[in-house]
């Protein structure tokens, strides 16, 4: 293209010549010109709208503003949606732990109400002199994902422990550590004694309790029966099996209640107060075996006083 330029202050006519490269370059030039133009006339028609008073100019504002509205109410909706999903979450992991705690507690020997699960944990303190700060979404999001993995951490960590206490509770079931007649005083204790019938020293190998003729006889522990039967010197006689060699013997019994191969609870009545066998009166006889070896019933058994 050539653009001829004629002027009287000049005296010959000048010629410009413009190639590809230079027609490219103006018209990108052009191009940006006009949309540097077109966002400055946008600008000031939006700065000025509410000054201008322009029926169509307020329309597409307002327009715009609900247009922006209606995002943040949605987005706010999304993130109250999404941090109730996650408190319902938090107050489920919560009402496990309490009821986790009431069984730690009763296992514990605690009475639930003296936790007080049920109320809020007492929280005060004086003003601080650092000035408070408001907590941004953000830093609330970030909190409740600690809490709800914090809670998480806690929960699994009870749960082992309510399996350990159960367990441990469970051994202690199958260990004879109830007394086997209530309201029953021994006369004679494990060890060393003068023989009532031969009056020479002899070992004793378990306890006597005194009681009147028909008392109940109770498990000192779970277990199975393991002999229910008439011996000569021990009379009528139980052995109940707890597990691990352990083995409870009651002996003299007036009546047996259980049979060889039953399976008996703890606190279980298994026979009645008698004086059968070799005895002076009525009494009971108990033992407390460790694979056959006499264990002093005293190691197990939790006597009043």
């Amino acid at each position: 293209m050539n653009i001829i330029l004629v002027s009287e202050r000049l005296a010959k006519a000048r010629t410009i010549t413009l190639g590809l490269p230079q027609l490219l370059m103006l018209g990108i030039a052009t191009f940006i010109t006009l949309i540097m133009l077109a966002g400055l006339m946008n600008y000031f028609t939006l700065r000025f709208a509410a000054d201008l008073n322009l029926p169509y100019l307020q329309d597409q504002l307002v327009s715009a503003q609900r247009h922006q509205n209606e995002k943040s109410q949605s987005y706010l909706r999304e993130n109250l949606n999404a941090m109730a999903i996650r408190l319902g979450q938090v107050q489920a992991q919560l009402l496990r732990l309490d009821t986790l705690g009431e069984r730690l507690a009763k296992l514990a020997g605690f009475k639930p109400q003296e936790l007080m699960f049920d109320q809020a944990p007492g929280r005060g303190g004086a003003p601080s002199s650092i000035p408070s700060q408001d907590i941004s979404l953000g830093d609330f999001t970030k909190q409740l994902d600690l809490l709800t993995r914090q809670v998480d951490d806690r929960g699994d960590k009870l749960g082992v422990l309510e399996s350990l206490f159960t367990l441990d509770s469970a051994r202690k079931k199958l260990i004879p550590t109830m007394l086997p007649v209530a309201g029953g005083w021994h006369s004679s204790n494990y060890g060393w004694r003068i023989d009532p019938f031969s009056g020479q020293r002899a070992f004793h190998e378990g306890i006597d309790f005194m009681a009147e003729q028909g008392t109940t006889i109770m498990a000192a522990a779970g277990g199975v029966v393991v002999y229910s039967d008439f011996h000569p010197q021990y009379g009528n006689m139980v052995e109940i099996d707890h597990g691990n060699g352990l083995v409870s013997r009651y002996a003299h019994a007036s009546k047996r209640n259980v049979k060889l191969g039953d399976v008996v609870l703890r606190g279980a009545k298994i026979a009645e107060v008698g004086k059968t066998g070799r005895a002076t009166g009525t009494h009971l006889h108990f033992e407390v075996r460790q694979r056959g070896a006499p264990q002093n019933p005293m190691q197990f058994l939790r006597l009043a006083g």
